[in-house]
């Protein structure tokens, strides 16, 4: 740091510089800048004597650039302009107007982003940082402002609403559906091709749940093709590969695009869903609670 500040010229100097060669003239400087024209005429002399060029020529009513001025003008602007940005997203973050959302890969790709420009229209002057990640200990960390979670609800330390509800519904592309003999009940379904996630969350469902539940059994020889990703497993149903579980909430565009397909209108709700999770410590500012709410509606829109 104290080679920085013995190579770096003082600010005050940059700004003074950057207005006047925007300006032409080092009246007009002072005036936007606030100060007086002896002070610019200062500033632009410390800082030409730091540099040891000249970074001006005078006129008689206004001052032109040099071509040392001009190449270091360049530098000048860019520099101010990042740490004015920076400056700026700093003052948003401390005037409680940032959010930091924690989600796993699957509620990210198919429920924030498609629904996170409208939120933004909203909100324009909110800074949003959108941390995905599929470990859960990461979704709740002290810098999550707010958390999208699958489970019961119930986090340590933390409130909970309820905004996707698990609807669980055998989906596939319509082509994959008009190429098979007719399913007419889930007993069918375990001569298809099952499309399986492989995953370490004890409160995601699977095939063998799903059909248990209807009383099927799953041999173990069956047809399955298993993925360690909830969307890769939805991309190779639009490709035609098999038959997947859908989560009902999630899959609306897929369905109203015709890109997925209900096979039957079987379906198990597991009492367990989607939630908004924040810390019970403090409560929640206008804008926390805004995304909350904004939420909750989103998902029923």
């Amino acid at each position: 740091m104290s080679k920085l500040k013995r190579q770096l010229p003082p600010l005050g100097t940059l700004v003074a510089f950057e207005a006047a060669a925007r300006l032409e003239s080092f009246s007009r400087a002072a005036e936007e800048i606030n100060v007086t024209q002896a002070a610019v005429s200062r500033q632009i002399h410390l800082l030409e004597t730091s540099l040891r060029c000249r970074l001006f020529t005078r006129q008689h009513r206004s001052v032109k650039l040099t071509p040392e001025g001009r190449d270091y003008l360049h530098v000048v602007v860019r520099s101010l302009s990042h740490l004015a940005n920076a400056t700026q997203e700093q003052r948003l973050a401390s005037a409680d107007r940032s959010l930091t959302i924690g989600c796993d890969e699957t509620v990210a790709l198919m429920w924030l982003m498609p629904r996170l420009t409208e939120f933004r229209s909203r909100a324009r002057d909110v800074a949003i940082r959108v941390v995905v990640n599929n470990d859960e200990s990461v979704c709740l960390a002290s810098d999550i402002t707010i958390a999208i979670l699958h489970g019961d609800g119930r986090w340590s330390e933390r409130e909970s609403r309820m905004i996707i509800e698990d609807i669980v519904v055998p989906v596939c592309s319509p082509s994959y559906l008009e190429s098979r003999p007719r399913i007419e009940r889930p007993e069918d379904l375990v001569e298809e091709d099952l499309l399986d996630l492989e995953d370490n969350h004890w409160h995601w469902i699977n095939w063998r749940i799903w059909l248990t539940d209807h009383g099927v059994n799953l041999p173990s020889s069956q047809r399955r093709l298993t993925f360690t990703s909830y969307p890769a497993i939805l991309e190779a149903a639009r490709l035609g590969n098999g038959i997947a579980l859908g989560w009902k909430q999630l899959l609306v565009e897929d369905f109203e695009r015709g890109s997925l397909v209900r096979v039957g209108d079987w379906q198990v709700q597991t009492g367990l869903g989607y939630y908004l999770a924040w810390t019970s410590r403090r409560q929640l500012t206008r804008l926390e609670a805004e995304f909350c709410v904004w939420a909750a509606v989103a998902t029923t829109s």
